[in-house]
């Protein structure tokens, strides 16, 4: 039975290793996730807050990749011997394809930097993190016509990532000096990714630096951002753009599914 009493229809089984389209509902979203753990925890979370549901069974039904062991994106970019997660990404996009997946969302914005690949693996829709976050960034720095702060990795910044997705929106990047980076790296590789305690102190301090620096907004343009934006008390600050909030919504409508009145 489901949870407002009505009989369950369909069975969720696999047919010829695909899924049973006729238990799923559609679009079926494959999550390209791991990368990292917890960042793709965070965001299976958004989605069940973001969707104006009252059942079970009005939630989106995805299909979740958790490839921790995927090659380290960063690293790859900084280094071209270091092992690429290029193929990997497009094989578990294919795979994922195959499965039953509609529709293919990947949370993490230095993977972007290797996303044609995925693209050219599946032929699927794809919702980019990366060109949505940019796109709301953009219009949040219409008015005042200032520079949108760019919060990466090292191989995101490496990239330009950001840098290409805003000016395509017609806004100005502002990347991190040295200083300001060395600060974001830390709250990314030493506290989130190494699972320690978050310095909120120091993430303020990062945001006011921008600020001060001429920044309309700042974007959380790394995932591991996004789990202190949602977990300590940063939702709804109209100082920052989080991406991975701004994915889980545009994952909800992609898939024709109505936002949670209230949620951001």
């Amino acid at each position: 039975m489901t949870d407002a009493g009505r009989p369950a229809t369909g069975r969720l089984e696999e047919t010829g290793g695909r899924l049973d389209a006729g238990s799923w509902s559609q679009p079926v979203v494959g999550v390209l996730g791991g990368l990292g753990p917890a960042a793709t925890a965070v965001f299976l979370d958004l989605l069940v807050r973001a969707t104006d549901a009252r059942t079970d069974q009005d939630h989106l039904d995805l299909v979740v990749s958790q490839h921790s062991s995927t090659p380290d994106r960063t690293a790859r970019i900084l280094d071209a011997e270091a092992a690429d997660p290029g193929p990997v990404l497009a094989r578990d996009a294919a795979m994922l394809e195959r499965i039953g997946a509609q529709l293919l969302v990947l949370p993490c914005n230095t993977a972007h930097h290797f996303v044609q690949g995925v693209r050219e693996a599946t032929a699927i829709p794809f919702v980019s993190i990366v060109e949505a976050t940019a796109r709301a960034a953009a219009q949040r720095v219409a008015h005042s016509g200032r520079p949108v702060a760019v919060f990466a990795t090292e191989g995101n910044v490496r990239a330009e990532v950001f840098e290409h997705a805003l000016a395509a929106e017609g806004a100005r990047p502002l990347i991190p000096e040295r200083s300001l980076q060395d600060r974001i790296n830390t709250l990314i590789y030493d506290q989130v990714k190494a699972n320690r305690p978050v310095d909120t102190t120091l993430f303020e301090e990062c945001v006011d630096t921008a600020l001060e620096a001429g920044a309309g907004t700042v974007v959380l343009g790394c995932t591991e951002l996004s789990v202190i934006y949602d977990q300590h008390g940063y939702r709804g600050d109209e100082r920052l753009v989080d991406s991975l909030t701004v994915l889980a919504e545009q994952t909800i409508l992609a898939s024709g599914k109505r936002l949670s009145p209230g949620f951001g």
